[in-house]
């Protein structure tokens, strides 16, 4: 991806007694204390089952906006947050896609748990899947359609894995997940044309609106996962890197690899740009990106389970 030059905006962050940069860094410290006051009653992240969820997806065909197999699994989306207890709303919007003339509707998915708890975490992933497989070393793919297992699905199924335990079992902090349409159609070089479905999002949030922190979830399935801390989070939001890969640390998921590495620009930019401190785990490494084999045998149980045991921590501790 390219780089682009970011306008933060400053913002009050929320509902905590300390600055969040201050409960971050106070929750850094606890995070090394494990045998001394450990809650040994955090629910327990089922990497299978996340893993299902991210089978039914590609069980749907490529989610692209405008076909059948996205309008399959926004309801499949919607229907499931809305088992698990969450006031589920659709935030619809019309784009047109590169090489078309008549617009489609894409649908940001907003899930809101305990929303009268004015501290708030936001978690989001994009659930549309790219319509050109245009980085396939075979040019005859270019014009098909990505599955999109880890690009795509990978993220949504762990969110709707952590939204079933919210339900079973409400965190400290009320919590907000998104799974924004719309951000794998843009060409490469034009930023502007990427993440539509974060910036309509950014766009209509109320500035009343104080996320603590927000985490983004894109590509983390890979079951050769790598996972480097990507350069504008830890730029503009290094407080939450450094909350993540240390309890990824303490842990022992070594998968989350402490070095700065990629400059992606992601949803998590649309966040940062209206003061939204939000930072992208992505695998950029991912080897299939962009092509027809991003499929559910390149991905992996374990590699869900790595990222959304790193959440649960979080929430829960």
């Amino acid at each position: 991806m390219y780089r682009k030059i970011i306008k933060i905006f400053s913002r009050k962050q929320g509902c905590l007694k300390k600055k969040p940069a201050n409960f971050i860094a106070w929750l850094i410290v606890l995070l090394p204390m494990t045998t001394v006051c450990q809650n040994t009653n955090f629910p327990e992240f089922d990497p299978g089952r996340a893993f299902s969820h991210l089978k039914k997806q590609c069980e749907f065909g490529a989610r692209v906006p405008g076909t059948a197999a996205h309008r399959n699994c926004l309801e499949y989306l919607t229907s499931t947050l809305r088992s698990y207890g969450a006031q589920v709303t659709t935030q619809p919007f019309q784009i047109t896609m590169r090489g078309e003339t008549t617009p489609v509707t894409c649908y940001n998915i907003i899930a809101n748990f305990h929303p009268n708890n004015s501290c708030r975490v936001l978690l989001c992933a994009h659930w549309d899947t790219r319509p050109w497989a245009d980085q396939d070393p075979d040019p005859a793919n270019h014009s098909k359609p990505v599955l999109g297992a880890n690009d795509g699905a990978s993220g949504v199924a762990v969110l709707l894995e952590i939204a079933r335990l919210i339900h079973l079992s409400p965190p400290k902090f009320g919590v907000d997940i998104v799974f924004f349409d719309a951000e794998d159609l843009g060409s490469y070089g034009d930023n502007e044309t990427w993440a539509l479905g974060s910036k309509q999002f950014a766009k209509n949030l109320s500035r009343r609106y104080r996320p603590e922190f927000a985490i983004l979830l894109d590509l983390v399935g890979d079951s050769d996962q790598q996972l480097y801390i990507e350069k504008n989070s830890y730029q503009y939001a290094k407080n939450i890197v450094d909350m993540v890969w240390n309890t990824a640390q303490r842990l022992g998921i070594h998968e989350f690899i402490p070095e700065v590495k990629h400059d992606v620009y992601d949803d998590h930019i649309n966040l940062l740009e209206i003061g939204i401190q939000c930072i992208n785990i992505i695998d950029f490494d991912y080897k299939y990106w962009h092509t027809i084999e991003d499929t559910p045998d390149k991905c992996s149980p374990q590699s869900l389970d790595n990222v959304g045991r790193v959440l649960v921590d979080i929430l829960y501790r």
